[in-house]
């Protein structure tokens, strides 16, 4: 047998052929670290109990991963860290004061029957953290409503919980958006929320620390600023020349207001972006991202609720779709010769 370097040269190895050393666990690490000044921010307003909420969401997550591979006897993929960010952006999406059983629950739902059954890491069709948070509003959609006078209240210790009717009453800041009498108009209220000094879950308060954090990972490489800005830019356009029923048109207020209240911006920056379930090409999540800002404002016009996180699990069910359109064709095969390709297959 010639072992000569020449000969060596010829031996082509299975695709893919680019490698890099980023790997899962990398990137996962820069979403964690872009993550983590929101769960402080979320401990300075609402007290540590946004911090047990965070630890229990993240625990189950990766426990329900670990304990299905081990017991369908699959190689073990905890070590990836994708758990630990679904079960950070699960608790993100939650209410500070919410019984601490349901994000277990709302864990083996995201892990288990979105990510795992469909085949784990890069098959699920959804996000499991938004399908987890979908799943917990429809079987318990006045736990998952947020509290609006939480910040007003003591805050809250590690395992100390509150009643909804123990809350001071209030408006939360999309409620005050959606609602002509509890619109508040002031450039005040948008710095209120654009700093976090307001109600809402645990991962959403603060737009300033999200757009920090949407900085770092376009620094790091490991998103694109497509998606973010065309989701963000969508809404923007539409409230300032489509307003909600009741409210003026060219209102730079109240265009600001949405996209400083709910979980926009999360959702924008760190759901939306995911790998998995968003386009492969720049053409495909402009158009992802377009899509989703158009059906979070219909949704929160019509619906008079948030949209965010349904607009994405929608947008994500058409990512195939989008990809079909928008990856181009190799060098040399024209849409013609594939048509005809087809037919030839067909008549076979």
């Amino acid at each position: 047998m010639n072992n000569s370097p020449e000969k060596q040269l010829l031996t082509v190895s299975p695709s893919p052929h680019m490698h890099s050393a980023r790997t899962t666990a990398f990137v996962m690490l820069d979403v964690i670290i872009a993550l983590l000044p929101l769960l402080i921010w979320a401990c300075y307003v609402f007290g540590m109990r946004a911090l047990t909420v965070t630890v229990v969401s993240v625990a189950s997550c990766v426990l329900f991963e670990l304990l299905y591979t081990l017991l369908l006897h699959k190689p073990i993929s905890v070590g990836d860290l994708s758990a630990v960010v679904t079960g950070i952006l699960l608790a993100y999406n939650l209410p500070v004061n919410i019984p601490l059983w349901m994000p277990v629950l709302g864990s083996f739902f995201a892990i288990v029957i979105v990510k795992m059954l469909f085949g784990g890491i890069g098959k699920n069709l959804v996000n499991p953290a938004l399908a987890g948070r979908a799943f917990l509003m429809a079987s318990f959609a006045a736990a998952m409503t947020v509290p609006a006078g939480i910040p007003a209240l003591a805050k809250l210790g590690l395992f100390e919980n509150v009643s909804n009717t123990e809350i001071l009453t209030g408006a939360t800041p999309l409620a005050s958006v959606l609602i002509r009498d509890q619109y508040a108009g002031t450039y005040r209220t948008v710095l209120d929320m654009f700093i976090g000094n307001e109600a809402g879950v645990i991962g959403e308060v603060s737009a300033l620390l999200i757009l920090m954090g949407f900085v770092y990972l376009l620094a790091r490489k490991v998103i694109t600023w497509h998606i973010p800005v065309a989701f963000l830019g969508t809404v923007a356009l539409l409230t300032f020349l489509l307003p909600g029923s009741g409210f003026e048109r060219f209102d730079l207020v109240y265009t600001l207001s949405h996209l400083c209240s709910g979980g926009l911006m999360l959702g924008a920056v760190f759901m939306a972006t995911d790998y998995v379930t968003c386009p492969i090409t720049s053409k495909g999540r402009l158009i992802f991202g377009a899509g989703c800002g158009i059906l979070t404002v219909i949704i929160r016009y019509f619906a008079g609720t948030e949209g965010v996180s349904y607009a994405i699990l929608a947008m994500n069910l058409l990512v195939y779709y989008i990809d079909k359109i928008t990856v181009p064709r190799p060098y040399g095969i024209s849409k013609k010769k594939t048509t005809e390709k087809k037919l030839k297959e067909g008549a076979k």
